[in-house]
């Protein structure tokens, strides 16, 4: 997973996805935001949309999308016509993450309106009934507090049908869960280590059994940090990249770089010690992980996650 608005370039986003690619890792996935959520507008911050619209052509196996497109950056049916045609593109790889929206820097530096807290899930929920409604084809006609279609035809259609897988990404136990049961083909997590983890997972459970829905009809991943070396010495290593990389590391001895990641819930190890981290979600249900990759460049870094299976 991207942080592509953290200095993400074309050159770089290809050598990522033909590394992905030839792997045969799972999947790619990348944030969507407007620019760097660490205090460095300089760097590059490559538009999600066209960066996955270059990796449907660019890729011929792996699956891919946003995690996640805010709903208040584009109108749902602008979202749900741009997810098709990308999936079309794509001969049905897509997966359509999407959120409620959140980071209040970007919305205001744009001039896009971030509603009360309220609101945006009530945008989400209507969000997304008009996207699975444009995917049918239409025509629609739509009649919501805050989204109205009139008539409105989406063709082509998305190549997977009856739609795209839609992901929907967050642990918000009250409204966010139950948006989840009842609209998800696959919840992404943000949970902080296993025992976190689970209690979101009752918690799901629980919206699923109040709307009569099996919770085993949503595919479950986890989305964290990932600290991997091939030994303790490069561990290390790659623990003072990340300490003069990220800001919430400023303050951090470069040596202790891993013991503080582990302690914000990363993984962090070489790959035994990583697959037996993993073990744990994996005994929880967790079916896909997807790992933030802040160094763009660390491509070798890349070729020790397919030992993850194999451990």
């Amino acid at each position: 997973m991207i942080e592509g608005q953290e200095g993400l370039t074309w050159d770089r986003w290809f050598r990522i996805a033909d590394r992905v690619e030839s792997l045969g890792l799972d999947s790619l996935w990348r944030s969507d935001h407007f620019f760097s959520l660490m205090g460095h507008p300089e760097r590059p911050a490559l538009e999600c949309w066209m960066s996955l619209t270059a990796l449907a052509q660019r890729t011929q196996r792996i699956a891919f999308g946003p995690l996640v497109s805010p709903m208040t950056f584009r109108h749902p049916a602008l979202l749900a016509r741009m997810a098709a045609a990308v999936d079309g593109l794509s001969a049905g790889r897509l997966v359509l993450g999407v959120g409620a929206g959140w980071n209040e820097a970007e919305h205001e530096a744009y001039g896009i309106s971030l509603p009360p807290l309220k609101e945006r899930f009530d945008r989400l929920e209507e969000g997304i009934a008009v996207i699975k409604a444009l995917w049918t084809g239409g025509p629609v006609d739509f009649n919501g507090r805050y989204y109205r279609l009139q008539g409105a035809a989406a063709y082509p259609r998305p190549v997977q049908q009856p739609a795209p897988p839609l992901l929907i990404g967050g642990d918000g136990e009250v409204r966010l869960l139950r948006i989840v049961a009842r609209e998800a083909n696959e919840w992404n997590s943000h949970a902080p280590g296993p025992d976190a983890y689970r209690q979101k997972r009752g918690r799901l459970e629980e919206h699923c059994r109040a709307v009569g829905r099996n919770p085993d009809e949503i595919r479950r991943s986890w989305m964290g940090g990932a600290l991997i070396g091939r030994d303790d010495a490069e561990v290390r290593e790659k623990g003072r990249w990340h300490q003069s990389f990220l800001a919430a590391l400023a303050s951090a001895a470069p040596e202790a770089a891993p013991d503080e990641l582990r302690r914000r819930s990363w993984i962090v190890g070489t790959p035994e010690q990583v697959a037996s981290q993993l073990a744990a979600f994996a005994a929880l249900g967790v079916e896909r992980v997807m790992f933030q990759w802040y160094n763009l460049d660390d491509l070798d870094g890349l070729e020790l996650l397919p030992q993850l299976n194999r451990n």
